[in-house]
């Protein structure tokens, strides 16, 4: 076992954590100050469900593998080892791994938290805390875990990196294509998974009351802009940790995490300057985040130069992404669809033309590009699907939105029974 490997794992997967916090004040910074408790109250119950859901058995869909005894399922789509359940056949180390079990355990349940806490974006200002917790529980096992499995679930070979076991996204397409997906950190199974399921929640749930451009305006932009220094703090150990080792990709994957994002946040504000007349603070956190979504897949598979390149791509295009809600009349509250989606699939397709040796411009061949292509779209459609069905039967059955009256007056009280802050002095 390589102790400073385990170690620089384990503190990826702190910094990992600290990402949905980040979450929180980020969107909390967005709604109405009187719907902040709400807000934020759903990333940190979705550290709590998924972590339970996780250890119990979601690691053990997400990273089954066939051949094994304990494992039930078709591999490389869908199935579960038994062995993992309760994670009781993970305590021992191999005496060939390089980190322990555990570690990596631990660093793939920061995924699985923070991709179900970014899609509660899609339903801000008016969702039930306890009917998103009900989809959050389905929508982890039915969208996330075995979503994860496709893209994550692999062996390399370590003389030519090809891979010779994994999902059908990585496994599957290179034995048909040549190639697999390059989803380094979580392009397709954490932002288009996300963003998929939040465009599906967004229509069964419906428009907030008073809907229109410019209605809803962020109650506090310093929460927006610490929430996306925290978030863009912890995406060094979402990138840069996802090599699980440290060395000269997880370096190269660090610096375009700077870099790609930096360029997004310029982009961003370039836009909103044409647009709007002005460059604003929210513009700048929101362009850093589609940034950091853009170079998520494409972190270890670009040079600095094209990664900057992504990030004014990533940056100028979800910039106008965001106002699609109001063109095509869907309620994504604070643009999960915009950034996630959007994001997600730029720096995923991105790939297929710029990856280093694969991608078209290096290659000549159509076939990474293809792939990407596949990969992206399959994720959307199977995510959108899951997500809406989930939606639906819950919104018919026990009601995904507050009342009308009680979203007006805001969610805080009604769902939490308590206030954002404190005015009149009231303590």
């Amino acid at each position: 076992m390589d102790q400073g490997n385990t170690a620089f794992v384990l503190l990826s997967a702190a910094l990992v954590l600290i990402m949905t916090p980040g979450l929180a004040f980020f969107y909390g910074g967005l709604v109405k100050a009187k719907s902040v408790v709400s807000m934020m109250m759903m990333s940190f119950g979705a550290i709590g469900l998924i972590g339970v859901l996780w250890a119990t058995y979601g690691y053990a869909v997400a990273f089954g593998a066939g051949g094994t005894p304990g494992f039930i399922g078709i591999d490389g789509v869908i199935g579960i080892d038994t062995s993992f359940i309760g994670l009781a056949g993970l305590l021992e180390t191999p005496d060939d791994a390089s980190i322990p079990p555990l570690a990596f355990v631990a660093f793939q349940a920061m995924f699985a938290i923070l991709t179900v806490a970014l899609v509660s974006g899609a339903i801000a200002d008016r969702a039930k805390y306890g009917a998103w917790l009900v989809f959050a529980g389905l929508s982890a096992p039915l969208a996330y875990f075995p979503v994860a499995g496709w893209a994550f679930n692999f062996q390399l070979d370590p003389a030519t990196g090809a891979f010779t076991d994994g999902g059908w996204l990585t496994y599957g397409l290179q034995e048909i294509f040549g190639v697999g997906v390059i989803d380094f950190a979580g392009g397709t199974a954490v932002h288009i998974n996300a963003g998929a399921a939040a465009l599906a929640l967004s229509l069964v749930v419906g428009k907030r009351v008073g809907f229109a451009k410019g209605a809803f305006a962020p109650h506090n932009p310093p929460f927006v802009l610490l929430g996306a220094g925290m978030l863009w703090f912890g995406w060094f150990g979402f990138n840069a940790g996802s090599e699980l080792a440290a060395d000269g990709t997880a370096a190269l994957a660090f610096v375009n995490t700077l870099i790609a994002p930096a360029a997004a946040l310029l982009a961003w504000n370039v836009v909103e300057r044409f647009k709007d007349g002005k460059a604003t603070s929210v513009g700048a956190a929101s362009g850093a985040v589609a940034g950091l979504v853009a170079i998520t897949p494409a972190c270890a598979a670009l040079t600095p130069g094209w990664a900057i390149v992504l990030g004014v791509l990533a940056g100028a295009l979800c910039a106008m992404a965001v106002d699609l809600k109001f063109t095509l009349g869907f309620d994504d509250s604070l643009d999960v669809v915009g950034i996630h989606l959007v994001g997600g699939l730029v720096g995923t397709l991105f790939l297929g033309f710029f990856a280093t040796s694969t991608g078209l411009f290096a290659s000549g061949s159509w076939n990474q590009l293809i792939v990407q292509a596949i990969a992206a779209f399959s994720v959307m459609i199977y995510s959108f699907v899951m997500a809406w069905v989930i939606a639906f039967v819950i919104d018919r059955t026990m009601g995904m939105r507050v009342g009308r009256e009680d979203e007006v007056a805001g969610t805080d009280l009604v769902s939490h029974g308590e206030g954002s802050y404190a005015f009149g002095g009231r303590d």
